[in-house]
């Protein structure tokens, strides 16, 4: 077995496209139109995980958007070069919790996605493009 997508909660579908896209870079996989206004929207990373983006349809999923954990991190992207991504999404104006820090298992810093969820973003030790002569 393999998890194959996460549910995301979204306002409106093409806002958060537009967010995952431009801000954190990632590709719109797929958009098909199912009809009666839903459709079946996934985005990710280019090497590898997705998020199928489902729009809140009732009060009670509304007032989840922005809650996924309920305030702790409920994401985290893997990158192979920190600064570079870290960099990008600050220009594109992604809000930034803290400054970057060095943990014993790599480079972290915490983002908010558009609603408020919580993200890491991480290049871990075994992810890092090169050493730079720290280990």
């Amino acid at each position: 077995m393999r998890l194959a997508y996460t549910a995301y909660l979204v306002r409106e579908y093409d806002e958060a496209i537009a967010w995952f896209v431009s801000a954190v870079g990632w590709t719109l996989l797929e958009d098909t139109d199912l009809g009666g206004g839903k459709r079946w929207v996934r985005v990710g990373p280019r090497d590898g995980g997705e998020l199928l983006l489902a729009r809140a349809t009732s009060a009670e999923q509304a007032a989840a958007v922005g809650r996924e954990a309920g305030g702790r991190v409920a994401f985290f992207v893997h990158t192979g070069d920190f600064d570079r991504d870290y960099a990008r999404m600050l220009a594109a104006g992604v809000t930034f919790a803290e400054i970057p820090r060095n943990e014993a298992y790599g480079r972290v810093v915490v983002f908010a996605d558009l609603y408020g969820n919580r993200w890491d973003l991480i290049e871990s030790r075994a992810d890092a493009v090169e050493d730079n002569g720290e280990t």
